[in-house]
């Protein structure tokens, strides 16, 4: 079983990679593995992603590519070359399977986003979807394993159904975890570190309970502790 650091993610949700390497200074050796979305990426993100795998960090690069076939398969083959460990695109199969063809015999996890932890059933009809959040989840890790994809990120709420359709070898990853107290922010379906593990997440990506803390590395460990307890838990 991976220990609880390598199963950790912090997400580098600010605007600058001046504040990115702060953190990651003051998280230190604590943490290993950070994610970096759109609003880092558009800052010089790409550049410090290399940086902090140069200095044997791993990256989660969140992208969540969705594009015509080529498209898709030639970003995925340059993005390959960075030796980022995790990428995400949106779940859909035809870009999936582009995406697989692209990986093929590299170390690259691809991640098939199903529903964003920002969205409820609301929020789906709205866009035009006849599924509710649970059940497009269902469909789309259905078919991101049968895409031969090699993860799935989806609400914690969602793990466990997740968890059985893809079985035991497929990563799932999980962002809107919160410690218990802690500010929802604009995160909808949320659930706290150690349910998320027991629910069957592989991955937990947690930005603003640790970037925005008073004291990131400590809150860092907190959740980290809690980790580790659920995973001893599970163990016994």
């Amino acid at each position: 079983m991976q220990d609880a650091k390598s199963r950790l993610i912090v997400g580098l949700d600010v605007p600058t990679t001046d504040q990115a390497s702060s953190i990651v200074s003051t998280l230190g050796d604590t943490v290993g593995f950070y994610k970096i979305g759109y609003q880092l990426v558009f800052a010089g993100g790409l550049e410090f992603a290399r940086e902090l795998i140069s200095d044997g960090k791993q990256v989660f690069l969140d992208m969540k590519l969705l594009d015509i076939d080529n498209t898709v398969a030639k970003g995925v083959e340059n993005i390959v070359k960075m030796n980022v460990s995790m990428l995400t695109l949106h779940a859909y199969p035809k870009a999936m399977r582009a995406a697989v063809d692209a990986a093929r015999g590299s170390d690259l996890c691809l991640l098939g986003v199903t529903v964003l932890t920002s969205m409820d059933g609301s929020d789906l009809e709205e866009a035009g979807y006849a599924f509710d959040p649970q059940a497009l989840v269902a469909r789309r890790a259905q078919q991101a394993a049968e895409a031969g994809m090699g993860g799935i990120v989806c609400s914690a709420a969602e793990s466990e159904t997740v968890r059985n359709i893809v079985g035991p070898d497929m990563a799932v990853v999980t962002p809107g975890i919160r410690p218990a107290g802690a500010d929802h922010g604009d995160q909808k379906r949320v659930v706290t570190p150690g349910d998320a593990l027991r629910n069957g997440s592989s991955h937990l990506v947690v930005a603003r309970p640790i970037v925005a803390a008073p004291d990131p590395l400590e809150a860092a460990r907190a959740i980290l502790s809690e980790m580790n307890d659920a995973m001893a838990g599970d163990a016994v």
